[in-house]
């Protein structure tokens, strides 16, 4: 190669199953890469298909739609312009693989394998993708290029692989969800391979939510000293044209352009739940979202969430009090309402308790008022908010945390009730920071108010159920910031019982908290999905069975 070499790191946000719809995202990418006369575009992980697509490579039919794609995406390269690197689930010999393709002059020029497959928390790409052998450089305009599929990264064989094939530069399509503090774990993997092989590195990442997990982009590239020289924005989709000229170091940036600035912490969690609810939103159609607002701080964080993911016009909040609801909620509520902009409507409860209370007299009546009894109430709210959405189509929303989702704190069919659930891997502690963080701070493309979302009185007011009188959740659970330490060290850390205490938790409340933890799956397994932004979310990340004989102090 004589010339210098351009190449285009086109970080999209493609949907899961929508072949047709991913070929025209890559295609609008194509179009912005020649014209800044790159001569190859990267894109992410199976982009193609979407990642990740789960059970769909199962189905021959979805394999020949992808097959087809690739077939019309590789047919526009024979213009001359820019070549395509793009990831496909594709067949070979009767086995399906997690492929990079490249595409160029009109045909499929060269296949890369994915040799390792992760197969823990999230991912399960063992079950549905053949493992590749360790790949081969591929040649492309002069340059031995060496392609590593995602995880490949994370291992040192594979570099090592293609540095020993003479491999020029590195490029790593990836499809990396987002989770807290992972962005330091991969640019060190990255940084690793580079010293390992003394070769540069192209790291281009998805962007977008998929179900639970989200993907927060960040892509960058490494010069041979390990050095970031660009970096693309966390949360947006964004295409970058870097040039290469090769010297006696080999390959060298031409221009050094990382902009990219760390974000606080509160921010990537706010703008990662942002992602994700406004994708699932609009990924499966739905017309907006309606939820329960009830005075609380976790209804108007998700409330905030929701207008600053769709816009206040698509957000719909409906307070529904009881006999028990204090004056202050119902003033808290209208003003998140009012500050937030959105659509605002009282629909008070008591009727349909009275109503259930006659029904049940003939078999239950003569008890005193109980957990029953509060249940009713928060069932009542989830009947009225599925009947909203049924009658006018907007998804309901869920509103419930992680620390109340761990130890049960939450009312099948009730609270736990609707298609979404934004606050499901957030713990109370950081639903307290996060609540503060926006009254100060707009996040980058929001679509709330510039100001704060909600009264000061939200955030510092005891939180409570508001069930029965003069309750608050320091009745039932130990003070948030106790629940959730030990809760981080039971779930997230693995640790025993024992363990935990050794950490410096009492005892007594490590041993009540483990055992709300161990009753309360058979709800979680009911719960709907919601954002993953810890390393171990429930569902997929964390499988404990419902029935289950061993009460050791695990």
């Amino acid at each position: 190669m004589s010339e210098d070499f351009a190449l285009t790191l086109a970080q999209i946000n493609p949907v899961v199953g929508d072949v047709a719809g991913n070929v025209a995202r890559i295609l609008a990418a194509r179009t912005v890469a020649a014209r800044d006369g790159a001569h190859l575009a990267v894109f992410p992980e199976l982009t193609v298909s979407g990642y990740p697509p789960e059970d769909l490579v199962l189905k021959a039919a979805f394999l020949d739609a992808v097959e087809a794609g690739v077939a019309d995406l590789a047919e526009v390269t024979g213009d001359g312009g820019p070549a395509l690197l793009v990831g496909a689930p594709w067949r070979v010999d009767g086995r399906c693989y997690n492929a990079a393709l490249l595409l160029e002059g009109g045909r499929v020029a060269a296949t890369t394998l994915k040799h390792h497959l992760p197969n823990y928390g999230v991912f399960d790409e063992v079950r549905v993708f053949a493992p590749g052998p360790l790949p081969a450089t591929v040649a492309f305009r002069g340059l031995r290029l060496g392609v590593m599929v995602c995880e490949d990264m994370w291992h040192a064989d594979v570099a090592r692989a293609l540095a020993d094939d003479g491999a020029e530069l590195l490029i790593v399509p990836n499809g990396s969800p987002f989770e807290l503090d992972k962005a330091g774990v991969r640019l060190g993997h990255a940084a690793a391979r580079v010293s390992e092989s003394g070769l540069p590195l192209v790291y281009v990442n998805q962007v977008g939510g998929q179900d639970e997990l989200v993907f927060d982009g960040a892509s960058f590239v490494l010069d041979v000293r390990g050095r970031r020289v660009l970096g693309l924005p966390a949360w947006d989709e964004a295409s970058v044209t870097m040039t290469w000229r090769r010297d006696g170091r080999g390959l060298v940036p031409q221009a050094i352009d990382d902009r990219q600035s760390g974000a606080a912490r509160e921010e990537d969690i706010y703008r990662a739940l942002v992602t994700g609810l406004g994708d699932y939103v609009a990924k499966n159609r739905f017309p907006g979202v309606v939820l329960g607002l009830s005075g609380g701080i976790d209804s108007a964080l998700a409330a905030a969430i929701a207008v600053d993911a769709l816009g206040a016009e698509r957000v719909w909040c409906v307070m529904m009090p009881s006999p028990y609801t204090s004056a202050e909620s119902l003033e808290d509520a209208k003003a998140v309402a009012e500050m937030l902009g959105c659509r605002y409507d009282i629909l008070g409860i008591e009727p349909a308790m009275a109503a259930f209370d006659a029904m049940l007299a003939p078999v239950a009546g003569g008890r005193a008022p109980g957990v029953t009894e509060e249940n009713i109430q928060s069932r009542a709210r989830g009947l009225t908010l599925m009947a909203l959405s049924n009658a006018f189509g907007p998804m309901v929303l869920s509103t419930g945390n992680k620390s109340e989702m761990s130890v049960g704190y939450a009312t099948l069919y009730g609270d736990m009730c609707g298609g979404f659930a934004v606050l499901k891997d957030v713990y109370k502690t950081t639903v307290f920071a996060l609540s503060r963080w926006r009254n100060r701070t707009r996040p980058p493309g929001g679509r709330g108010p510039d100001g704060p979302v909600m009264p000061e009185r939200v955030i510092v007011k005891p939180p409570s159920a508001e069930l029965r009188p003069d309750q608050t959740d320091q009745d039932s659970l130990p003070p948030y910031e106790v629940l959730d330490g030990i809760l981080a060290c039971l779930i997230e850390g693995e640790v025993s019982v024992a363990g935990t205490v050794a950490r410096g938790w009492d005892e007594t409340v490590v041993r009540q908290v483990w055992r709300m933890l161990d009753r309360a799956e058979y709800k979680r397994r009911q719960a709907p999905p919601g954002v993953k932004i810890t390393s171990r979310s429930f569902g997929r990340e964390r499988r404990y069975p419902i029935t289950n004989g061993f009460t050791g102090a695990i």
